[in-house]
């Protein structure tokens, strides 16, 4: 603008660009130009110093700096024109700045798993006459899950049966004759050959007489003794045959047992109490011994597996409480580490715990991720402030410092939320005072209602947590979240 309210003092028919720019004079000789470029120099400068003009600069010049830029209406401008005006004085509640309690916390992540989880399988081999159970199926220990066909099992029990009464017989127990009250001695085979033997002791008892009397001759004699001998050995033998048919009796009752316990075995029961996860058989399939035909998962307690960091694994140990936040759960569930790796995974430096988290109303499903919250160090302190005194914008948090009196923006470093407060990592110090509600904040003399110190401050963000929680409670009742959720 002051250029053009120059070039018209001046009366000037051509820009000042021409004294560079040779465009106004398409074609025109190099020296001319140059001539012309001098003449319009002079112009311009006489102009410039005539008595009008120089009249019109000292104006110009006159003018403050301050007018100018409230003309152009700048930021600055307005930062002048505040700091013109007296501060006002607002009431509002401070905060002094102290050390409160304010447990170490490691945070991790992990999944729920089942307490127990048994693969269910055939003992016995046969085909699948009957499935008793589905997903998502309770059972209790000893209820079937699937039934074999049964009949081969019936017919090995009779086998065994048959075979066992033959052994008994054949030293003869009468039925319902114990093996252990039978006496090998008195057995009717044993009896038999102990009276050959008394018989032959008897003959050669006799031919003694007569061989001491001349009455036989000495080889008639020996005859004798050798039957006598053999006797003997008969009836020894006749004891071994019974013992043997004692032990047969014992193996034939072993293979009853086990006819038996195959016939049982063609039950498939339950080995726990819980709820059926997979269903892998039908009826009519055909098993393998040992082949798997459901998965049974005990799911109280649940188990939570979560990992923590190199750092803090020697500050972790069994009995540590554990604050698990689950997605699907309005309120966070409280557990205690019961079990720590005593190693740790050489690929992710981390440390494996489990906590063991009370399901008692079956409404936690193995599988669901929780993010967990491991209190380290429960005496710990640290500055704390409510989250009420931080405003935050653009990524950043501030708080309102108040210094001589007045309050002013002051940018902090804090931690994550927890319980209605933030932890201050950088920023303040202890004993700065801060508003309480930075929401009301601006510059301007603060008059404290109430000053509260850092030993009433667990009790504020407390207070804090639980309305924050109530008005969560409200916002879903009123859109009708908590309903759907029930149904």
């Amino acid at each position: 603008m002051l250029a053009i309210r120059i070039a018209q003092e001046l009366n000037i028919k051509w820009p000042v660009y021409s004294f560079v720019d040779p465009s106004p004079f398409p074609g025109a000789n190099p020296a001319a130009l140059v001539l012309t470029r001098a003449f319009l120099l002079m112009r311009f400068v006489e102009r410039l110093l005539s008595p009008r003009m120089l009249r019109l600069l000292a104006v110009l010049l006159a003018a403050s700096p301050v007018a100018l830029i409230t003309a152009c209406g700048s930021p600055v401008a307005k930062k002048i024109e505040q700091q013109e005006k007296p501060l006002e004085t607002i009431q509002a509640d401070v905060l002094t700045a102290g050390l409160v309690t304010w447990p170490t916390i490691v945070r991790s992540q992990g999944s729920l798993y089942a307490d127990e989880e048994s693969v269910v399988g055939a003992k016995v081999a046969g085909r699948v006459a009957e499935v008793h159970v589905d997903l998502g199926d309770a059972v209790k220990a000893g209820d079937p899950i699937a039934t074999l066909d049964q009949q081969e099992f019936r017919l090995q029990v009779a086998q065994a049966e048959a075979q066992l009464q033959q052994a008994r017989s054949a030293v003869g127990l009468r039925d319902g004759d114990s093996v252990d009250s039978l006496v090998p001695e008195n057995a009717p085979p044993v009896q038999e050959q102990k009276a050959l033997w008394e018989d032959a002791k008897n003959v050669l008892a006799r031919a003694e007489r007569l061989l001491r009397q001349d009455a036989i001759a000495e080889g008639e004699y020996e005859q004798a003794a050798a039957a006598e001998r053999v006797e003997e050995a008969r009836y020894r033998s006749a004891i071994n045959s019974v013992l043997e048919k004692i032990a047969l009796i014992g193996v034939r009752q072993a293979e009853l047992s086990l006819a038996g316990q195959r016939l049982q075995d063609a039950v498939i029961t339950a080995p726990l109490d819980g709820y059926v996860q997979r269903r892998h058989v039908a009826i009519g399939s055909y098993l393998s011994a040992g082949q798997p035909i459901a998965v049974v998962v005990r799911n109280h307690p649940l188990r939570f597996r979560g990992t923590v960091p190199e750092r803090h694994a020697q500050s972790l140990k069994v009995g540590q409480q554990v604050r698990l936040r689950i997605e699907s759960v309005p309120q966070p569930l409280t557990a205690k580490i019961s079990r720590v790796s005593p190693t740790l995974d050489q690929r992710s430096r981390s440390l494996l715990y489990e906590a063991e988290v009370d399901n008692q109303d079956h409404q936690l499903r193995t599988g669901l991720f929780a993010e967990a919250e491991v209190v380290i160090d429960p005496t710990a302190r640290a500055l704390v402030i409510p989250k009420s005194a931080i405003v935050e914008f653009a990524g950043t948090q501030k708080v309102w410092r108040i210094v001589d009196g007045v309050a002013g923006e002051q940018e902090v470093l804090v931690g994550s939320p927890r319980d209605g407060g933030r932890e201050v990592l950088q920023g303040l110090s202890l004993g700065d005072m801060i508003l309480l509600h930075a929401a009301k904040g601006r510059i301007a003399k603060i008059d404290p209602i109430e000053q509260q110190q850092a030993a009433r401050l667990e009790e504020t963000t407390q207070r804090d947590g639980d309305n924050n929680q109530r008005e969560v409670v409200e916002r879903e009742i009123a859109t009708g979240q908590r309903g759907s959720e029930s149904s």
